[in-house]
This record gives C-alpha cells, structure tokens and sequence, in this order.
C-alpha cells in the first residue's frame, strides 16, 4: 500500500481520534497532515502492512499532541479567548438561557451544538487510560489487538477499559437516554 492510500484510509479515523480527544479539530487536521509528513519521509523504512502504518500513524500524532500541549502551555490566554473557549462550536453560548421540560432544565441551543458540549464534558471525565482505550476503539476504529500492541497492555485489559469506558459514559450521560 502507498503512504497515499494509507492517508485515505487512515486520515478520517486519525482527525475523529484527535477529537474525540479533546483536539480542536483545526488542531486534529494540522497534527493528521504533519504525522503522514513524518510517515512519508519514512516511507523507505516501512512495512507494508496495514498495522503496522496504522500504529506508527497513532503513535506519532499521539507524540506531536504532546509536544503540542507542552509548547501551548508557555501560552497566556486573554480575557478575550477565555470568553471565546465559553462558547460551542456553533458559536452559541454555553450558558444560553434554559427553559424547563417536565422539571428538567434545557438550553436552549441547537441539538447537535448541545449534545457536542455535552460528550465532550463527559468524555473529559473519563480517566485518560479508559477515554484512550475508548476513542481508539470506537472513533479510530482500531480493533483491540492493534490497541493492546499500541499501548502495551494485555487484549483482555482493553476489553475491560473500553466497558468501564461505556459503563461511566452511560451513567454520566443518563439523562440523555429517551425511554417510552
């Protein structure tokens, strides 16, 4: 396979992980680019296996995150961004005036704006071993193997992280659940 069509397959499972993340997705879009620049410039030295491009791509954007982070952290935010991050993607307000339904408030921002700010919350209450065994699996699509390879702990320990992921995700979202 072709670093090319390696990127076409990897490169939407890649940007989704970042996200899911906690990556802003202009962020998930720059670290996807410079980490298949990485890959490219290694590309002589590569296995042609799927897996193995598969890891090393998760491996290295997983290090530029990092790097990312402990760069931004010498950052100071004004008053200005700080009001900025406040609001969701959509640009509506976080704190939007709610109103009440059967007893429980609601904000009244668009659905997909809701429930974005919504998982996001709840995800960043996950511990970071379970939201990584978690967002591997489900948003990179990663089968549980190539996880256990990637993060050097046993198939059945994955198996564990990514249902105590679930399990703390349903009771944290609970409210969101439509019953009949």
């Amino acid at each position: 396979m072709t670093v090319e069509e390696h990127y076409n397959t990897l490169a939407p499972k890649l940007t989704n992980w970042l996200v899911a993340t906690g990556s802003a997705y202009a962020e998930a879009c720059d670290l996807v680019q410079n980490t298949f620049l990485k890959i490219w410039q290694m590309k002589d030295d590569l296995r042609d296996s799927d897996e193995a491009v598969s890891g090393l791509a998760f491996t290295i954007a997983r290090n530029l995150r990092k790097n990312l982070a402990r760069d931004n952290k010498r950052l100071v935010l004004s008053e200005d961004m700080s009001a900025e991050s406040q609001s969701s993607d959509s640009g509506e307000s976080i704190s939007d005036p709610a109103m009440t339904i059967d007893g429980r408030n609601v904000t009244m921002q668009s659905d997909v704006a809701y429930l974005r700010v919504r998982l996001k919350k709840a995800f960043a209450q996950l511990p970071p071993i379970l939201r990584e065994a978690y967002s591997l699996f489900q948003v990179a699509e990663m089968p549980i193997r190539e996880i256990a390879r990637q993060t050097g702990v046993s198939e059945n320990l994955v198996k564990v992280r990514i249902f105590r992921a679930k399990e703390k995700l349903r009771v944290i979202l609970a409210d969101l659940r439509v019953t009949f």
